[in-house]
């Protein structure tokens, strides 16, 4: 398996579609929101059009996205790797008490490229090179590094969210304006003085998650990255296999119960989160009274976790203080358990009693949500790389006389680089990625569409 016959420069434009079912269907509410909204455009459709659009675009994968997704997905991984794996998809653990669990089947962080199972790791010398020494089949000194399509289907809809919103939010100007001047409504009582700001904000907000997500992957893409083997001191970007430090790995017993274990962990997070309704009653200002049930998931407790662990790229490993690491972005959830009950009758009732005194409702569900860095996963790395004292290499035996042996990678910012670690290598990080275009130019014109209905106002 390779990436033979795939364009990681994507050109101009790039038609998307979801692979995945769930996004689906998603999108296929859109389309029909958006032929609704059509339909009924002069009726005050367009809104409806205009984020039919929005949510066509937001499921839409980026413009690599799906033609790696199929390669990952056929993909042969090694046995002892598929041993130790999760199982994938939804599991009923018991009807009675409503206990089910589901581990996605779908992970865009995960390796792209077979990689090498524990089997054929050096078990004697954990710094020492795989084979040949030659890097990971996915590291980005072989892979090299790719590029979005200037505009996808994302891009598109997106546009077209801009144009149906700026031209319903006209309308309704224009319809206001005209009610005004016959005198049916007072100007202070109309409502299109919030138009051009409803666009200004959606566009303000669009355009800061746009930056940071435009920051972020291109720092990824500018900043060479090193090999183990020859990775010199100072920031450096790496990319490798998570592989067991002296230290080993943690099994994690999420909320301490041995039925939702995750092995091999070496950095985790888990939340315990129930699901409360209770009853809101809300009065008009012609005094009628409507009663509703709210419902929203809030947190009970959490936990979180970490050991040190080794960064494989193949030509060698380097210890990463995985602790220093203030950002670390483990991907989606690994395991996801829902239950009707609590764990204990004790947990049952406190949980309950808690909704009923401090939320005034009452639990519905309960789940956990847990995420982790594993053995065998891929990692991206920004750190600092110092070396390490002669008492550390001592404790293992080492004598510092191979260079990687005797640094080690920390969570260290320097100006121009915020240091993190990423579940997933930097092709998986880079495939999920839209142009610049699409993230800042875009939102630019949906504050300016905003601007200039001030102006008109």
């Amino acid at each position: 398996m390779s990436l033979e016959g795939v364009n990681l420069n994507r050109g101009f434009f790039q038609l998307t579609v979801p692979y995945h079912w769930l996004s689906w269907i998603g999108w296929v509410i859109g389309l029909l929101m958006v032929i609704g909204g059509l339909v009924t455009f002069m009726s005050g459709g367009g809104i409806i059009a205009a984020f039919g659009f929005f949510l066509t675009g937001i499921l839409s994968p980026a413009s690599l996205e799906a033609d790696l997704h199929n390669i990952r997905k056929n993909a042969p991984q090694p046995d002892d790797l598929e041993a130790d794996a999760l199982k994938n998809g939804y599991e009923l653990e018991s009807w009675f008490f409503g206990r089910s669990s589901y581990s996605p089947t779908n992970d865009p962080s995960d390796w792209i490229l077979p990689a090498p199972g524990p089997s054929t790791w050096n078990q004697d010398d954990r710094y020492a090179p795989d084979g040949d020494g030659s890097a990971l089949a996915e590291h980005p000194t072989k892979v090299g590094t790719p590029l979005p399509a200037t505009f996808s289907t994302f891009g598109i809809s997106m546009v077209m969210f801009i144009i149906l919103l700026a031209i319903s939010f006209g309308m309704i100007m224009v319809d206001e304006q005209t009610a005004i001047d016959n005198g049916e409504v007072l100007a202070e009582e109309a409502m299109m003085k919030y138009t051009p700001l409803v666009m200004s904000v959606i566009g303000v907000i669009w355009l800061i998650v746009g930056y940071l997500q435009h920051k972020r992957q291109q720092q990824m893409i500018d900043t060479p990255t090193s090999l183990v083997r020859s990775v010199a001191v100072g920031s450096a970007e790496l990319v490798g296999q998570v592989r067991p430090a002296p230290e080993k790995w943690i099994n994690v017993a999420v909320d301490g119960n041995q039925r939702r274990m995750i092995p091999g962990c070496v950095d985790f997070n888990w939340i315990y989160e129930v699901y409360v309704c209770r009853q809101e009653t809300s009065t008009d200002s012609e005094g009628n009274t409507t009663t509703k049930e709210v419902c929203n998931w809030q947190k009970v407790r959490s936990d979180k976790g970490h050991v040190p662990f080794m960064l494989h790229d193949g030509t060698g490993a380097i210890r990463v203080e995985s602790g220093s690491f203030k950002k670390k972005e483990l991907g989606q959830y690994v395991k996801r358990w829902s239950s009707s009950h609590a764990d204990t009758m004790r947990d049952h009732f406190q949980t309950e009693f808690a909704a009923r005194l401090f939320r005034k409702g009452d639990v519905r569900k309960h789940r956990w949500t847990a995420y982790a860095l594993r053995i065998g996963n891929p990692v991206y790395l920004l750190g600092m790389i110092k070396p390490r004292s002669r008492e550390e290499l001592a404790q293992e035996g080492l004598d510092g006389t191979i260079g990687h042996t005797a640094i080690s990678a920390h969570g260290e910012n320097t100006p121009g680089m915020k240091a993190n670690i990423q579940r997933g290598t930097e092709l998986a990080n880079l495939g999920k990625i839209r142009s610049s275009a699409e993230l800042l130019i875009m939102p630019i014109v949906c504050i300016l569409c905003g601007i200039g209905m001030f102006a008109l106002i």
